[in-house]
């Protein structure tokens, strides 16, 4: 089985330029450039961390994922270019749903639209969204924002996302629209993930997400108790090492894609990270 590779970054004012690694990405046979989102973080700093520790710097500092990911697929052919993840319960679906039916045209129909419930309250607090209503949001948004890729005169009327008949282009490249890719954790994420997604994204290295591999054949049993054919919820795996025996049993298990985390450094730190995660993958996939 083939396993697409791919790459995420916090894009800061210090780090790489999109342009250039998404180029670098492209020749190196990557598939794929992920970038995450955070629209501020408040000071007050209640919400943990879910990887430990203090918050690093890069979470300030990065920048809107839809501009830089323009920027990306404006100098590539081949590069698809993700969100990794968007925080749709801190957006405006309307809004959400332009630029992203404008980025997947902008680059020929390579988007992936990773999205994700978030972990900071304080965060979606200033957007709005209570923190125990954010699965709800999540879930109203999407299927409002499908509901307007697909449909000339869409409408929608949910208990977070109400709107009348409207008329709204551009519509997606792809077909009925682009992949809509949940990350979350063992259960409730991959629920999610099956229920109004078209893939899911489990994170390699954080706690509380557990050991991916041992949760993969629980996952395809929960999509065919859902009615969905596992085939076609491919999974991705964030935050991978630089492990080649850990990468052939991704691979192996039928994994999709693996993505490794880059730092928001510039060139000469991240290009030969890049030439080492493509000889890791070389060697683990022939």
């Amino acid at each position: 089985m083939s396993l697409a590779v791919g790459a995420a970054i916090f894009f800061t004012d210090y780090s790489i330029g999109p342009a250039e690694l998404g180029r670098a990405l492209e020749e190196r046979g990557f598939e794929s450039l992920w970038a995450p989102e955070h629209s501020h973080i408040p000071l007050s700093r209640r919400s943990p961390f879910p990887q430990g520790g203090e918050l690093p710097k890069k979470y300030y500092d990065v920048m809107d994922p839809f501009v830089a990911l323009a920027a990306a697929a404006a100098v590539t052919t081949r590069l698809r270019v993700a969100t990794g993840v968007c925080l749709v319960v801190q957006r405006d679906p309307i809004q959400t749903a332009k630029q992203v039916a404008s980025l997947d045209q902008i680059s020929g129909g390579r988007f992936l639209f990773g999205i994700g419930g978030g972990w900071n309250a304080e965060e979606m607090a200033d957007h709005g969204t209570a923190f125990g209503s954010r699965f709800e949001v999540m879930r109203e948004r999407v299927e409002a924002m499908k509901l307007i890729w697909t449909k000339s005169k869409p409408e929608y009327h949910g208990a977070f996302v109400d709107f009348p008949p409207m008329m709204t282009w551009p519509k997606p490249v792809q077909k009925p629209h682009p992949p809509v890719i949940v990350g979350g954790a063992f259960p409730y994420g991959a629920r999610r993930a099956i229920a109004f997604g078209d893939g899911w994204v489990p994170h390699a290295r954080r706690p509380a997400y557990g050991d991916v591999l041992g949760l993969l054949p629980a996952f395809r049993k929960l999509a065919v108790e859902a009615g969905r054919d596992p085939a076609t919820l491919p999974i991705t795996v964030f935050g991978v090492p630089e492990d080649r025996d850990l990468i052939l049993r991704y691979r192996d298990a039928g994994v999709a894609r693996v993505v490794f985390n880059l730092p928001p450094a510039k060139a000469d730190e991240v290009l030969p990270l890049l030439d080492r995660c493509a000889a890791v993958v070389r060697g683990a996939t022939g």
